[in-house]
């Protein structure tokens, strides 16, 4: 039913969004001449390797020049690139993956595979499903970019403060999946992009109907820093 309803709504989205990808891609190529597209190494449901599209918003070839993790105030990211990413356009394409079947629209976001080899055996759990263009932690850290800012090791502290966190959230995601709570994660993905407050409290809301432990809630909803945040045990 999941896969169905993946193709379903992976197909009317482009069909909804096509031209918005196709208007922003012909901006992106004329900035530099060179392909709008960026094909991201992402590491899959089992482990496998695919290629994550993505609209491009930062200087070509910035994958070899800078750190994975990708601060608010990165030098390789575009004019153009600062309006993509806020508005999460970059991720419109990866519909294609959805198509393709090496993507879902909701679950654990992929990650590159230097990450993936810090993974600890609890996070392995992650790549027991496709990954997805949006879940809970895709909301909870839409922000991720502000958390990064000024930072000199962004990689570093990616993987101390965030990363955590939306491995405790994804496996979360993975025990307590179901149609109902994809399609409200879908729902509060668009929502977080008008009224940021009220869907980290309704999402909060929801996590607490499903019975997540008390940091995972206090997490969501985004009022303390990460770096005052105590985590719990597995």
């Amino acid at each position: 039913m999941k896969r169905v309803l993946d193709f379903v709504i992976a197909s009317v989205g482009l069909l909804i969004f096509g031209w918005l990808i196709f208007l922003f891609g012909l901006i992106v190529w004329m900035q530099d001449f060179h392909s709008p597209l960026f094909i991201a190494r992402r590491v899959g449901r089992f482990g496998d390797v695919f290629k994550m599209i993505k609209l491009r918003s930062m200087v070509v070839n910035a994958e070899s020049s800078g750190a994975s993790s990708t601060a608010g105030d990165d030098p390789r990211i575009t004019g153009i690139g600062k309006l993509i990413r806020r508005f999460k356009i970059d991720e419109l394409p990866q519909l294609i993956n959805v198509l393709s079947g090496e993507m879902s629209l909701v679950g654990p976001r992929p990650n590159v595979e230097s990450e993936v080899q810090l993974y600890t055996d609890y996070e392995r759990g992650l790549l027991n499903v496709r990954p997805g263009i949006t879940d809970f932690s895709s909301i909870v850290f839409s922000d991720e970019a502000d958390i990064l800012y000024g930072q000199s090791d962004p990689d570093l502290v990616y993987s101390k403060l965030i990363r955590p966190w939306k491995s405790r959230l994804g496996i979360f995601y993975i025990e307590h999946q179901n149609i109902g709570i994809d399609l409200s994660i879908v729902f509060l993905t668009v929502c977080n992009s008008v009224n940021r407050e009220w869907t980290l409290q309704k999402l909060a809301k929801l996590l607490t109907v499903l019975g997540a432990s008390q940091d995972l809630i206090e997490v969501s909803l985004r009022r303390s820093p990460l770096s005052q945040m105590k985590m719990l045990s597995n």
